[in-house]
């Protein structure tokens, strides 16, 4: 004979009643702007603008947030210590027997590595070259489409005198 009475996985009263409303929880979410310290110029912040509407159902939104510390150096040697971030995003519909309410989540976790960003400033020699890359792959292309287009020619222009050996 034990105590506590029967325990299984039939109707529960006291569950019912803590996590029967839980279904109703309405977790709809606006997020306008998450940043982990100053913005420099280009930051591109995943979860800016993030907007998640339930109608229906409800649920638990989870956010794996992996924060990378940054260096942002100035062309004038200023250094602006910063974050970003990458994120992973989990939705979870609403489930009685799961004994969690409907809710959102920020889990994060911070990088051992820092990132340094440095503005630089890209000579006139770095121009030419570039435009000379550039003229170079284009004449080299040109000169490959020329001779495949010669030998297609000449193949279709050709009686074909295949020999054997071929």
């Amino acid at each position: 004979m034990a105590l506590g009475g029967r325990r299984g996985l039939g109707f529960n009263p006291v569950r019912i009643k803590i996590f029967g409303g839980a279904k109703n929880v309405n977790v709809s979410h606006v997020i306008h702007d998450l940043s982990f310290g100053p913005k420099y110029p280009g930051i591109h912040n995943p979860l800016d603008g993030t907007v998640r509407m339930l109608h229906d159902t409800s649920g638990t939104f989870k956010y794996y947030i992996k924060i990378v510390p940054t260096e942002y150096r100035y062309i004038s040697k200023d250094v602006l210590p910063t974050n970003q971030f990458s994120v992973t995003e989990y939705f979870s519909t609403f489930n009685e027997f799961d004994r969690t309410w409907p809710a959102v989540y920020f889990l994060y976790d911070l990088s051992p590595i820092t990132v340094t960003i440095k503005e630089e400033r890209r000579s006139f020699l770095h121009l030419i070259t570039r435009l000379c890359a550039v003229l170079g792959g284009t004449f080299a292309l040109t000169g490959m489409l020329d001779r495949w287009m010669y030998r297609l020619l000449e193949a279709l222009t050709k009686p074909s005198a295949r020999s054997v050996l071929r």
